[in-house]
């Protein structure tokens, strides 16, 4: 476990944190005057590797070969030319910080980060940090790698579960909430919807699935899966076999799948190692998803309906109702599946390069 303290003064500034996997929605921007919850579980942080907020270039100032030694295969709108690294904690998991009122700032209804870090260590008035709180934004700090540095805390172990230990725990993410609006006198402030955590998962997926692909159409597994992914994949590959097979693996799982081409497997959510399955399948093409998303497609819990009549039957303790449906049938994360995309070599090639263009000009609005 670590804390992080001002390097201007050496001040504490959060509460001791154990590092986790940047989640896959850190930098989504989910609908239009959406109330998003705290991104971080107390206790923990997570580092973005990638820089990101101002400056920011257009593509055009960019050269190709500085973009490719960035990772960047394909044009963007513009590249975030800030410092990498940045640290994300939760709101409440920062101690003596104020914030920097000229900094302010925001888009909408609350803090947006647009004019730099709006947060000062309390001690020394050093900026340290940026509060991000907006609407339709996930509320978060972000702590800026040149004004903090990271100090072990004595005495704190902090093993990584094991795989077989977090299946047990099965703490899966549910593909169904109630997402908060800010509303009106004529309309509810809360809404049954697709979970942001799940769009933006399966943006990230689908980019991965059609570099898999190679061009030729792709199956998953019926239900929820295919609920999630097919009708994506149907509109963006070709029709007619032969199709390659996209199948869940991962702990827990039976090894029954060996001659899949693609497999859905989780990736671990304190070290972001992507699980590995031994034998032959370790030769199929590896598409991650976060362990909560994995773990509720890889083992459903199930929901016992109710009845159309009558009382609950026999047996059965519970007489909710299961969640109510969304609106609209689900949609993947624009912003997800760009950016993940454009960072894929095989993006270069002449078909995926002209589907990323036919989603950046919304022709597959209806997807996404």
């Amino acid at each position: 476990m670590f804390v992080f303290a001002c390097v201007g003064c050496g001040a504490r500034l959060t509460i001791p944190l154990s590092q986790v996997v940047l989640p896959a929605h850190a930098h989504q921007t989910y609908g239009n005057g959406i109330q998003l919850p705290v991104l971080m579980d107390s206790g923990t942080f997570a580092v973005d590797p990638e820089p990101w907020g101002p400056p920011w270039l257009r593509w055009e100032e960019i050269d190709p070969d500085e973009a490719a030694a960035r990772g960047v295969y394909a044009p963007v709108y513009s590249l975030s030319d800030g410092v990498p690294g940045a640290i994300v904690i939760a709101p409440g998991d920062t101690r003596g910080t104020r914030l920097i009122p000229e900094n302010g700032g925001g888009y909408c209804c609350g803090l947006g980060g647009g004019d730099g870090p709006n947060m000062a260590c309390e001690a020394c008035g050093l900026p340290v940090a940026t509060r991000v709180d907006d609407c339709s934004l996930w509320q978060a700090v972000w702590l800026d790698p040149n004004a903090v540095r990271r100090l072990p805390v004595e005495g704190a172990d902090h093993t990584p579960s094991s795989w077989a230990e977090l299946v047990a725990k099965g703490k899966g993410t549910p593909p169904v909430e109630p997402i908060a609006t800010w509303g009106s006198w004529q309309w509810p402030n809360d809404c049954w919807s697709w979970s942001p955590q799940w769009e933006a998962a399966a943006g990230r997926a689908l980019a991965h699935l059609l570099v898999a692909s190679g061009g030729q159409p792709v199956t998953v597994p019926d239900g929820l899966t295919a609920e999630v992914f097919q009708r994506a994949l149907d509109a963006m590959l070709p029709a007619g076999p032969p199709a390659r097979r996209a199948v869940l693996a991962g702990p827990g799982r039976p090894a029954s799948d060996t001659d899949a081409d693609i497999l859905f497997v989780p990736i671990h959510p304190q070290t972001g190692e992507t699980w590995t399955p031994p034998g032959p399948a370790a030769s199929a093409y590896l598409v991650p998803l976060p362990f909560g998303v994995w773990l509720w497609l890889a083992f459903p819990e199930p929901h016992l309906p109710a009845p159309a009549s009558g009382g609950m039957p026999a047996g059965v303790l519970r007489d909710d109702p299961p969640a109510p449906r969304p609106h609209h049938l689900f949609r993947a994360d624009r912003s997800a599946f760009q950016h993940t995309l454009v960072r894929q070599p095989a993006v270069r090639s002449p078909w995926l390069r002209e589907i990323l263009e036919d989603v950046t000009q919304r022709l597959y609005a209806r997807l996404f």
